[in-house]
């Protein structure tokens, strides 16, 4: 049975960092694993996923954000900072069991996502 916990959020102030985790169970963490987040009133963004071969990150991310995984502990980790009030969102990892990250963040299998409020 796949699963997906993340944990690690919380409120911070502007400028302030973050690392966010994500526990899988279920699969192989070799698979592809993404970042997802959503922000009240907005869509679903993709913030990054990583892959085998590849990491990848959403523009309005990209250098202040960064993914990595721990094999042995079966996680994956976002660590944000610079963080922004416009970083408040519930962040979500999810991952279709696949090798190959899907840019259009359309996965399958997502984890119940944790709150990270920026706010001064």
């Amino acid at each position: 049975q796949v699963q997906l916990v993340e944990s690690g959020g919380g409120t911070v102030q502007p400028g302030g960092s973050l690392t966010l985790s994500c526990e899988a169970s279920g699969f192989m963490l070799t698979y592809a694993i993404a970042w997802i987040r959503q922000a009240p009133g907005k869509g679903r963004e993709g913030v990054g996923c990583i892959s085998r071969s590849a990491t990848y990150y959403a523009d309005s991310v990209k250098g202040r954000f960064t993914i990595s995984r721990d094999a042995a502990k079966n996680t994956v980790f976002l660590q944000m900072h610079s963080l922004k009030v416009e970083d408040t969102a519930v962040y979500h990892c999810a991952t279709d069991r696949t090798f190959n990250c899907d840019m259009d963040y359309d996965y399958d299998y997502w984890g119940q996502g944790t709150q990270v409020t920026v706010s001064s």
